[in-house]
């Protein structure tokens, strides 16, 4: 009975299921990336991103005032002050073998003979019969502090870090590498799709057959081309890279969703006198806009998120340096700066988070494009 047309299929709920999986895999790491950029670098070696709304647990190293802060009282030398400028102070220790044996407001047992004693919100008070050194004694403690967010970490990246320049480097690699070759292949697609000339189907197995040819076998001859004719590391040459890689996909994907439209409405144009130029401009492009934003989208996450391109066709200074060259070099001088990582990457795909969502209902569509008669 699964087979009749009609009934829902026994698979529908596993259907459900993995593509609420896909989304929470996708959705999940994002949203813990977002709420590590607002956060400190203490906090983060603390706990997740998951615990941001929590008060978390951090351990110090901390030490006691100096010789230069004490006084005496009677036969005893006394340090006050304060160990934490915010949270609570839990337990505390002064020695590695037990660094928190001590809960707060208890007292401890010093080095040099005396004791100090901790309060929970940071106050202490040191006791010795004999003089202090001139360096403060070694406490551990566990300080429990309340949430903290910051937009210090943006401040940093984008304008310590070179983000912000390289924002704008990428913007500038990446609008023009997405226009040229959409607005290349519209016009290539609709000769491929309507217009009859010899060759034309050698020309269509030529764009399938470049589909497959990888882009690394043409990165270096191609650079060679641009140096010969004085454009290499240049905005010019990286444009007329992304554009002559992303071509074969662009003219294939517009070409299946053209051919695919009404014959009729292109005839009744002819019948009117319409041009092609007239037609591919009134009739086809307004038609066509599902498949233009799919490619657009495709184009333009590709284009945003390259490295390899950008390193071979464009230099490694400020003025040149997209956000993937700035995010490599983050990598390997900020390695541990986890705060700075997360805003730098938030930063890196805010942009193509916005650009998704605005056109993602157009990408079915255009992926379907000549799927079905």
């Amino acid at each position: 009975m699964d087979n009749i047309a009609g009934t829902r299929s026994s698979l529908v709920w596993a259907v459900h299921l993995a593509v609420v999986a896909l989304v929470l895999l996708w959705t999940v790491p994002t949203v813990g990336l977002l709420v590590s950029s607002f956060r400190d670098r203490d906090q983060i070696a603390t706990s997740g991103w998951w615990a941001a709304l929590f008060p978390a647990e951090e351990r110090q190293v901390v030490r006691l005032a100096g010789a230069g802060d004490q006084r005496q009282e009677g036969d005893l030398w006394v340090i006050e002050g304060t160990l934490i400028d915010e949270g609570t102070l839990n337990r505390f220790g002064t020695s590695a073998r037990e660094p928190f044996a001590h809960a707060a407001g208890e007292t401890g047992e010093l080095a040099n003979g005396g004791r100090v004693t901790v309060e929970a919100d940071g106050r202490y008070r040191a006791e010795a019969p004999e003089p202090f050194a001139e360096r403060g004694p070694r406490l551990f403690v566990a300080v429990e502090t309340p949430p903290r967010f910051t937009t210090d970490n943006y401040d940093r990246v984008l304008f310590a870090e070179g983000i912000g320049r390289a924002f704008l480097n990428t913007m500038t690699v990446t609008i023009p590498a997405t226009v040229i070759p959409i607005l290349v292949a519209a016009f290539a697609a609709y000769a491929l799709a309507w217009m009859e000339f010899p060759g034309r189907a050698l020309l269509i197995a030529a764009v399938v057959g470049l589909l497959v040819v990888p882009l690394q076998l043409a990165l270096i001859p191609l650079l060679q081309l641009h140096n010969a004719v004085g454009i290499g590391k240049d905005y010019l040459g990286i444009w007329l890279a992304h554009s002559a890689f992303g071509l074969p996909l662009a003219i294939y994907l517009l070409r299946n969703y053209m051919v695919g439209l009404p014959r009729e409405i292109i005839e009744s144009a002819r019948v009117d006198g319409a041009t092609d130029f007239q037609i591919f401009v009134r009739i086809i492009l307004p038609l066509s806009f599902p498949a233009l934003a799919s490619f657009a989208i495709f184009q333009f996450l590709w284009t945003w998120n390259d490295l390899l391109v950008a390193t071979v066709f464009l230099s490694n200074t400020p003025e040149q340096l997209v956000m993937t060259g700035v995010l490599r070099e983050l990598l390997g001088s900020r390695g541990g700066d986890w705060e700075i990582l997360a805003a730098s990457a938030f930063v890196s795909i805010a942009v193509p988070i916005v650009v998704f969502f605005a056109m993602q209902r157009y990408l079915v569509r255009g992926l379907l494009a000549g799927s079905v008669k």
